[in-house]
């Protein structure tokens, strides 16, 4: 989708003096499209089918005073005509001779692609002529990896996320990741569906690979609800996730959190939770500054990783109380994955995501001396201060217990974590992994024995196309799938640097890690566009990819069950007669029913029913019953006004004190 104006965004970040380069139009009804750099005041306007970089031969540069908007009238969008389409067609692709993984099966077979789609899939293919093959011979063809959860130029903690649409789906591709989801996230004076009209705008001029959205709700009324209706049934968002950290900005209470839950039922979306107890948070965070720890090790002790458990499985409480599947984003911990397994064992729709980071690093980091080393760490949750974590996560991924793996994939650059310098609290949360996912899990996962190779295909692709309802045109090597795949050579090496890394940080929370197994092509819709080191990527070229409600993979158990339950309940219901006593009027004074209408004694004190304190009636002559209490705070009696007359006692309880024996 091609956007036909200058964003507000970038509109307003412009300068005075900005510099245009324009790609003349050979025609008045050519599309235009543009591409900006807020951060070096550089805007292009450029023909939509013009994909090569920028020459000098073929452009002008302008400079003059005032904003893009008033110096430009950008040319609406015009439908792409028969030509356009026609060139496409004629892209063609043929992979020999690897074996083909899926999640449930792996086979030799060649995979032939055709206007992007897989149109072939067998030996001995018959295809057209000028078909460019590919020898993958010795190696294995899988489906394109799917992240499930990045945050590109995303502004938070008062800066930008480094990696763009641009950068950041170029290192995907890399990697071997052929779609991200990412996550509209609405500023406080934003509605849900400006946000995500934002969001497009960002991505449809820059992304190299297809994309989906989720969208984060960040606060709750009316409005958000029929937001939530429009992105679901027009906009293609079928999944919603809430904060329960950052409190004052993203985080929801639990009520608020049981109503959006209700609502993706409805729906038919699936609810996601960054899952963490905000409130003690802020608590723990001024502990630590009362202490004196600035440093980002401040950030792990204040968020120990049974706050992180209790999150967890108070929001899979909610969601089991909603009839809603939940999805439980970067899970960091033991004991957060165990309370995830727990849900799972019981029959609940939960599943967990495991990220890059908290499988291939740990928390040991935070207390390296070198602070930027140290900084470039932080994240939310934080990466657990235990080397077993990752392992023990791995084996929760091997079993099913844990089902997807994303990144959290949101850089920051040294200089813009340094605006915690001194206090931890103010370093933006965020670290690296787009690229190096499927490396890191196949090293830390496959090559340990604890993955096989289908496993492989279902944690990084298969998992999360079903969840997300775009199986089987993703995460599938199959006749009509997307001709998105990649070839993975299990014998190749690299060391993992951010000298050599694609993504725009400075930073790499993997840097040293030897992996072993590494995607050698990307094929992106048919079109090689990740080859022996070399990106071949065209921007804007992406797509974006429409999410449908009520997958089956994830609702088909919950019909039934919602039908059980309800059996179940009005088998329980009792049928009564109807109440036809007495209904007290709260709106006069209250009379206890034994108080009304009680006569007074001879002596005119209240009887014993009547003193307030008092259960039991008193006794036929008027005194206290004696099985009642009597006891008041003062120590008095009820009836001590009472005269009472003198009596000798003759034979006191025990006999006589004195006497002649």
């Amino acid at each position: 989708m091609m956007s036909s104006s200058l964003s507000d965004t970038e509109d307003q970040v412009s300068s005075a003096k900005a510099c245009f380069h324009y790609i003349p139009s050979k025609t008045d009804t050519e599309q235009l499209a543009h591409h900006s750099y807020p951060e070096s005041s550089f805007y292009v306007i450029k023909n939509a089918q013009q994909s090569s970089p920028f020459h000098s031969s073929t452009t002008t540069s302008i400079s003059r005073t005032g904003n893009a908007r008033t110096l430009f009238t950008v040319i609406p969008s015009v439908p792409q005509g028969p030509t356009t389409k026609n060139n496409a067609s004629q892209q063609r692709l043929l992979i020999k001779g690897g074996r083909v993984v899926n999640d449930d099966a792996s086979t030799l077979a060649d995979v032939y692609i055709e206007d992007g789609i897989i149109k072939q899939l067998g030996l001995n293919l018959v295809v057209p002529n000028g078909t460019k093959t590919i020898d993958a011979t010795g190696k294995l063809v899988m489906p394109g990896g799917i992240d499930t959860h990045t945050h590109f130029e995303l502004p938070f903690m008062g800066t930008r996320s480094v990696d763009d649409f641009l950068t950041g789906t170029q290192a995907a591709v890399a990697g071997g990741t052929t779609t991200i989801l990412d996550f509209v996230i609405p500023s406080k004076e934003q509605s849900l569906l400006e946000a995500y009209v934002q969001w497009r705008e960002r991505a449809d001029a820059k992304v190299c690979c297809d994309y989906g959205l989720h969208a984060a709700i960040t606060t709750w009324n009316e409005q958000v609800a029929k937001d939530m209706e429009v992105l679901t049934k027009e906009k293609g968002i079928n999944s919603f996730k809430v904060f329960m950290a950052y409190k004052g900005v993203f985080m929801l209470q639990d009520d608020e959190i049981f109503q959006v839950f209700a609502k993706c039922r409805e729906l038919g979306g699936i609810a996601m939770v960054h899952a963490e107890n905000g409130s003690v948070i802020t608590e723990l965070e001024k502990e630590m500054a009362q202490l004196g720890i600035t440093g980002p090790e401040g950030h792990l002790l204040s968020r120990p990783e049974q706050l992180e458990a209790e999150a967890t499985n108070r929001a899979i409480t909610i969601a089991e109380q909603t009839r809603c599947p939940l999805y439980v984003v970067h899970v960091m911990s033991k004991t957060a994955a165990d309370k995830v397994t727990a849900a799972r064992l019981k029959g609940q729709v939960v599943f967990g995501e495991p990220i890059a980071a908290s499988l291939g690093t740990d928390g040991s980091q935070y207390f390296n001396r070198c602070w930027r080393h140290a900084a470039a760490h932080v994240m939310s949750p934080p990466l657990r201060d235990d080397a077993a974590t990752g392992p023990y996560l791995m084996d929760l991924l091997a079993n099913g217990s844990l089902s997807a793996t994303g990144t959290d994939h949101c850089t920051f650059n040294a200089n813009q974590k340094a605006l915690g310098k001194d206090d931890f609290r103010k370093i933006p949360n965020g670290v690296n992994g787009v690229e190096d996912r499927l490396a890191v899990i196949w090293t830390k996962g496959v090559e340990t024995g604890k993955l096989d190779a289908n496993q492989f295909v279902a944690v990084t692709s298969a998992n999360a196309a079903r969840i997300f309802n775009i199986y089987p045109r993703k995460g599938r090597i199959a006749v009509g799938s997307d001709g998105d795949c990649i070839i993975w050579d299990r014998e190749a090496k690299k060391t993992i640097s951010a000298s050599t890394h694609h993504q725009a940080c400075d930073f790499n929370i993997f840097e040293g890690m030897e992996c072993r197994g590494l995607p050698v092509v990307t094929v992106v819709a048919g079109k090689v566009v990740y080859e022996n080191g070399q990106l071949n990527t065209v921007q804007g070229s992406g797509k974006y990819l429409e999410t449908t409600c009520f997958a089956e993979y994830v609702y088909q158990k919950l019909y039934k069950r919602e039908e059980l339950r309800d059996q179940h309940y009005k088998e329980r219901k009792i049928e009564r007669e109807p109440y036809t006593g007495e209904v007290v009027d709260i709106t006069k004074p209250f009379v206890a029913n034994n108080q009304k209408d009680q006569p007074t004694q001879s002596s005119g004190e209240p009887n014993a029913a009547s003193a307030g304190f008092h259960n039991r009636p008193a006794t036929r002559s008027g005194g206290r019953n004696l099985l009642d209490s009597s006891f008041t705070l003062s120590g008095d009696q009820w009836d001590d006004r009472n005269q009472r007359k003198s009596t000798r006692v003759q034979q006191p309880p025990g006999g006589q004190s004195k006497g002649l024996w």
